[in-house]
């Protein structure tokens, strides 16, 4: 059987390579001729020749985001999410070669051309407006992460050094914090809008989007209000293009004047009549409810983040918390986003620390990728676990969980915060960035240390041979390195 397969994860950081690599990895053993495109961060290294797509027995798309299909018309289409790809390549690919899984469309549909993504079928409604939230995330964290950083950096001369006025004005500082969160911050929320948007309805999707997205901002209705904003600028386009119907000597109005003339007139209505209002109460009573907790309760917080960005090491709960977060940075609000980070630099961190000290638990390629986990680990970049979770699930997540969520625990009630939403540990060397710093480090490293001594007592000790060790490690140093 010769089969061509997609990876795509909503980052494009880590799922997809694990992914490919794993699927290459099992199809090897099966006798399976596959080749793989990712769809990622970084440009693919290998696209589809259009000898391999008349050539392929079927298309496999492991993806969770929309994938333009026009390409495979005729192809039998198996579709799943990537995560299945990434810790059961053996077995989603038995299950094709079985039988056993379907495929979603047969070589006859004309729904092929995905473009719109509600027409995809098998995809369950959350599952639908959960892509549509990530990808306006997606195309949000890029602003997100430049003006936070660069606002990070003005505060390095200084918390009020771009007041002008100020004893320590600096105009540099001033310049930076101009950049960062005058222009790339201030666009934070019109984007996640116009993401989510465009998602649902396509390009004509794009102006109601951006326009609803700074309508939240007008209003007060912060990052709540864009998610709405976003959903709905999204589905009242898709109403007018369906419903909306011009006489065929003035059609070509319709894209350019009819759609987005209504849809920016009703979005923008319907948010600052029925919608803005009573999102910013609700926003407000959040921040009250925040920035009023005590300790106890703040760490009880911070449990809980630390619990969920851990539990499923970069998907769809980790990508919801960290939304939360970074969503309350618009409204003055630093802490959740610190302890998402450091319980998100937990997992790989602590199970780094295992491979170091509890060697005998882990096998030789375990304990090889061990050494670049440590990085991915400092680099907030929690998918670096995932190749131990999959391979012993029941240990590895309760121990990572339990960490993430000391750390997260911790960070919250020792009062840390982050004016940066990413960068990890190398965000720490930039003065005023993290509050308590030393704090913070401690929090990430008795959550490390937690993790790896959990490791320690609940998984078995590994006896393998030395070559079935060795074989293995150059794929996964491959995925990681790339992740």
């Amino acid at each position: 059987m010769k089969l061509i397969a997609i990876t795509a994860c909503p980052t494009g950081v880590a799922h997809t390579y694990i992914a490919e690599a794993n699927l290459k990895k099992s199809a090897a053993k099966m006798g399976i001729d596959i080749v793989v495109e990712t769809h990622g961060a970084v440009e693919s290294e290998y696209h589809f020749t259009q000898d391999d797509i008349s050539q392929a027995d079927a298309v496999l798309i492991a993806a969770d985001k929309v994938i333009d299909l026009r390409r495979f018309k005729g192809k039998r289409i198996f579709k799943v999410p990537v995560a299945r790809a990434a810790k059961d390549a053996s077995g989603l690919l038995s299950n094709i070669m079985s039988g056993a899984l379907k495929p979603e469309m047969n070589s006859n549909s004309e729904a092929l051309n995905s473009d719109d993504s509600e027409t995809q079928s098998g995809k369950s409604t959350l599952s639908q407006l959960y892509i549509h939230l990530i990808t306006g995330v997606n195309l949000m964290i890029p602003f997100v992460i430049a003006g936070g950083i660069l606002i990070a950096l003005s505060f390095s001369f200084g918390i009020t050094a771009a007041t002008p006025g100020d004893a320590n004005f600096s105009p540099i500082a001033k310049m930076l914090s101009d950049i960062g969160g005058g222009a790339a911050f201030a666009l934070m929320l019109p984007i996640l809008s116009l993401g989510i948007s465009k998602s649902i309805s396509g390009n004509l999707g794009i102006v109601s989007g951006a326009v609803g997205g700074m309508l939240a901002v007008h209003t007060g209705a912060g990052f709540l209000g864009a998610l709405f904003a976003g959903f709905l600028a999204g589905y009242i386009t898709l109403l007018v293009v369906k419903y909306i119907h011009l006489p065929k000597a003035i059609a070509g109005l319709k894209p350019i004047l009819m759609v987005p003339l209504l849809t920016v007139l009703l979005t923008g209505a319907l948010m600052i009549l029925v919608i803005g209002q009573p999102i910013r109460m609700l926003l407000e009573a959040l921040t009250a409810f925040l920035q009023s907790m005590g300790n106890m309760n703040a760490a009880i917080m911070g449990l809980m983040i630390g619990v969920m960005v851990a539990f499923d090491m970069g998907g769809p709960l980790n990508k919801t918390v960290c939304m939360f977060a970074i969503g309350l940075m618009s409204t003055g609000i630093y802490e959740p986003i610190a302890a998402c980070m450091a319980a998100g630099m937990v997992p790989p961190l602590g199970i780094a620390l295992a491979t170091t000290l509890f060697g005998r638990k882990f096998t030789a390629q375990e304990r090889e990728t061990g050494k670049v986990t440590y990085v991915l680990g400092l680099s907030f970049i929690t998918e670096g676990a995932i190749p131990y979770a999959v391979s012993d699930p029941l240990r590895v997540i309760p121990a990572i969980c339990a960490g993430s969520g000391l750390a997260g625990a911790l960070s919250m009630a020792l009062g840390c915060a982050s004016r940066a939403p990413h960068g990890g540990v190398f965000v720490l060397f930039i003065p005023n960035v993290i509050t308590h710093v030393l704090a913070y480090m401690f929090a990430i490293a008795a959550g490390a240390v937690f993790t790896a001594v959990i490791l320690r007592f609940i998984k078995k000790d590994v006896n393998e041979t030395l070559t079935e060790g060795v074989n293995d490690v150059n794929q996964h140093e491959e995925s990681f390195e790339r992740g």
